[in-house]
């Protein structure tokens, strides 16, 4: 009763209370759950195996809930603190203390008597002893470990403990529990399925954490599907009594409700490993809410309304008089969980998410009144007892109802009013503006934007995301921020809450009609700067741009190894052609590009060569050609030529450097902005080896809604892609590699149009430094100890860096303003 208490609380503080989400999670499985089983598994277990305890056993019994909730309250108190190690002492006490139950139950059942049922005792010892293996992973969980293992954890964590220590014992009571509570003979059959069944259960709740946790996807998909047939063919007898005499209470409903909940979120949870290579924390934590609310959490409540007044006991009256409190508005009440949770899964509106959240949320707790009118009943109804007082004779209703096995008319009613209340919910919330439950003013596009967002320091970073009007707009968010808590909410309620160091959370705003302003509600956070803007622009690009996405399947990464120097003579064929050209996840270019792609291709040859270059027009329009490379009269060889025409440029190449070449047709900053340009790699005389050399030329794209290149964009110097070799993220997807101890060299050149950059390796520094001709730095220079941590480029210029990377591991590469980062100037070295 405390938790459930507490668990009310929290739900209407959580706003304000550190990791509330993993609060109310734990407060449900740990406070609740945990205690329920242990209470109700021990008078199980004496049933079956006919045990009497003496009052010294039962103050054992008593000593070891204390402990229990010790430990359960130790592990909250570290989750709100984020303090892993005080959640870590909590998950210990927890796993100790069932430890020891599972040790009690052995020594319980080795001393009983042989019984029919005996066996079910020994699964309570199993679901026992899984709960230590459960709470070892929950407190490596609360370290945030990096993904994929958070993810990988938090599978194992869910499946050891709800499919395991929960699941084992549920369906273990549900033989002999369920044909009670349905007063129907128990299937002549079900005993020896459940032999076979439940040892298949517990394998695969092994099978499956073990290879969820060493990342053998296939082999966990094996024991889910172990799992979920075992539970399926359990579910087989049950359904047989529900059918010969159906459910027809707030216990027997929602006992059938959790059942089926169950079954659907294994299967789901089940699809999420076997279609996803990496399986991260939040995919997972979008099964975990109906698993919990829907299959725990009304287990427990549907059971115990069954129980308490059976074990109570007082005699048909009395019995009857706590059934009929337990019971009250039992059809709405199941209603409102079952219909309210399965709207809260399918809408996309915030305010809707809230308002079916708190239907579901009233249909639960109003157990808690309820049982403690039920207890008060038992009470008067002994007192009236013990005065001789005799019960009051049954009304015709109440005959009526007791001796039908359907439901009644006001459970009908009920339900109704249950299912219309969440479906005017969904009808009138669902779609309207999730900051503020306003009704869109705009149609919803049918996309779904998604974008990654860090909180750092006291900024969101980036701070801002633009969507077309009518998107859907979904956040991923990580607090990367080493010592601060920080979270992000919105007008209207739609919130990631208190987010520790390295966790993340997911904030869904729905379908956005116009601008929206988040923050942090950390004190003072806000007035600091931790402020996050939605903007909505009708001339958004029509294509989502997903910089976390891979590039599409026909996309061929471009080479970034720097090819081998030519020297004294070099033919070039350069052929201009216009095509449409992915240059990011899902976006297209109208291109105009030399040799068929955006960037022409790397030209590397040695100072005294001589290019022959020869300019070929197969574009619609009128194009040309500048090397900065050749120091020669542009009137003839830089000349504009019309389709179909050519000319031949040829020139000498005098001095070292990283040149750009680009088209010069006016207007310049648009042919090049368009794919039209390239670099000219002249190396140093005396220019030392190194283990592994690499290319990176920059450009800012801009384009508008069908494809095109934007000039007004270009005019405003607001981009949508800063990329490297002409697409956005593909050596995010496509690393550079090295190995540990390599000698790496990263020649860099930034086109333009119009964006410098500031280059940055994160974890390494420059022991080298050329730029525009010169050595800024040199690798064993006076010292030996200098160092340097970015190349700081205008347009059009260039030069390399020069690193040792030491250790293994991935490291990023970016224009370090971070804003043309944030928008595709960005690429990893993997080095192993």
């Amino acid at each position: 009763m405390f938790w459930m208490l507490a668990l009310i609380v929290l739900a209407f503080t959580h706003r304000w209370v550190p990791q509330s989400r993993w609060l109310l999670v734990h407060m449900a499985t740990l406070g609740i759950a945990s205690n329920s089983i242990m209470v109700w598994g021990q008078h199980f277990a004496d049933s079956l195996l006919h045990t009497r305890h003496d009052d010294k056993a039962r103050a054992m019994q008593v000593r070891r809930l204390w402990a229990l909730n010790l430990g359960i309250l130790t592990a909250c108190v570290g989750m709100i603190g984020a303090w892993p190690w005080v959640t870590t002492a909590g998950a210990v006490v927890v796993g100790l203390v069932f430890a020891a139950y599972a040790v009690q139950l052995v020594l319980q059942a080795r001393d009983a008597l042989p019984g029919r049922f005996g066996h079910v005792v020994r699964w309570y010892v199993c679901a026992a002893a899984l709960l230590p293996v459960g709470a070892t992973y929950g407190a490596v969980l609360s370290f945030s470990q990096p993904e994929p293992w958070q993810g990988r954890l938090l599978v194992a964590h869910v499946v050891v403990n709800m499919l395991g220590f929960v699941g084992l014992t549920a369906t273990a009571t549900l033989l002999t529990l369920w044909p009670t509570m349905l007063r129907t003979p128990m299937a002549t059959w079900s005993e020896r399925l459940h032999r076979v069944a439940l040892p298949v259960l517990f394998g695969g709740v092994l099978v499956t954490a073990a290879a969820i946790t060493v990342g053998w996807r296939w082999v966990a998909v094996v024991g889910l599907v172990a799992w979920l047939g075992g539970f399926v063919a359990l579910a087989m007898p049950g359904i047989v009594n529900a059918r010969r005499k159906p459910p027809r209470d707030f216990s027997t409903w929602s006992v059938a409700a959790a059942v089926s909940w169950v079954a659907g979120c294994v299967a789901w949870l089940l699809w999420q490993v076997a279609s996803q290579p990496a399986l991260d924390a939040e995919r997972v934590k979008q099964v975990t809410v109906p698993l919990i609310v829907g299959g725990l959490v009304q287990l427990v409540l549907g059971a115990m309304s069954y129980l308490m007044p059976v074990v109570m006991g007082g005699g048909p009256s009395v019995v009857r008089a706590m059934n009929d409190v337990i019971g009250r508005g039992a059809g709405l009440r199941v209603t409102l969980v079952n219909a309210g949770l399965l709207a809260y899964l399918l809408v996309e509106n915030s305010w809707a998410l809230v308002v079916t959240s708190l239907l579901v949320f009233i249909g639960l707790a109003s157990f808690v009144p309820l049982m403690i009118a039920m207890v008060r009943t038992f009470r008067r109804e002994m007192a009236a007892k013990q005065d001789g007082a005799l019960p009051p004779p049954l009304t015709p209703a109440e005959r009526e109802r007791l001796q039908a096995d359907k439901p009644g008319r006001r459970d009908l009613l009920g339900a109704g009013i249950g299912l219309a209340g969440v479906a005017a919910a969904v009808v009138l919330l669902d779609g309207d503006r999730s900051s503020g439950g306003r009704q869109a003013e705009v149609p919803a596009t049918g996309r779904t934007v998604e974008a990654d967002i860090s909180a750092e320091g006291m900024r969101f970073i980036p701070d801002h995301v633009v969507v077309a009007p009518g998107d859907r707009l979904v956040l991923h968010v990580v607090n990367n921020d080493p010592t601060q808590v920080h979270d992000l909410y919105f007008e209207g309620g739609a919130t990631t809450g208190r987010l520790a160091p390295h966790q993340r959370a997911d904030v869904d705003l729905g379908v956005v009609p116009g601008p929206v302003e988040g923050w942090c509600t950390i004190v003072g956070h806000k007035a600091m700067g931790m402020v996050f803007h939605v903007q909505t622009d009708a001339a958004a690009t029509a294509t989502t741009i997903d910089l976390t996405a891979a590039p599409g399947a026909d996309y061929v990464i471009r080479d970034a190894v720097l090819p081998r120097a030519v020297t004294g003579m070099l033919d070039l064929p350069l052929v201009v052609q216009e095509s449409s050209q992915e240059v990011a996840p899902g976006v297209q270019l109208k291109a105009m590009t030399y040799n068929g792609r955006v960037m022409g291709p790397p030209v590397v040859v040695a100072r005294g060569t001589r290019i022959a270059a020869h300019l070929r027009n197969d574009g619609t329009m009128g194009h040309s050609i500048d090397f900065h490379a050749g120091d020669i009269s542009p009137d003839a060889v830089m000349r504009t030529i019309p389709p179909g025409e050519s000319l031949d440029y040829t020139f000498t190449v005098n001095r070292t450097g990283i040149w750009l070449y680009h088209c010069s047709t006016m207007p310049m900053s648009a042919h090049l902005a368009a794919g039209m340009y390239g670099a000219v790699v002249v190396p140093p005389e005396g220019l030392a080896k190194v283990d592994r050399e690499y290319l990176l030329v920059q450009q800012d794209a801009y384009i508008s809604t069908d494809g095109s290149v934007d000039t007004d964009r270009i005019a405003a110097e607001d981009p949508d892609l800063v990329m490297w070799n002409g697409h956005a993220n593909q050596y995010v997807h496509a690393p550079l590699e090295a190995s540990a101890g390599d000698r790496v060299r990263l020649w860099v050149l930034a086109a333009g149009p119009s964006r410098g950059c500031s280059f940055h390796v994160v974890g390494a520094q420059f022991d080298t430094v050329y730029k525009e001709g010169a050595y800024l730095l040199r690798s064993g220079g006076p010292g030996g100890t200098a160092g340097a941590q970015a190349l700081d480029l205008a347009p059009a210029q260039g030069g390399f860096v020069e690193m040792v990377l030491r250790e293994p591991g991935t490291y990023t590469f970016v224009n370090h303003a971070f804003v043309d980062a944030e928008r595709g100037a960005r690429g990893l070295i993997k080095v192993v």
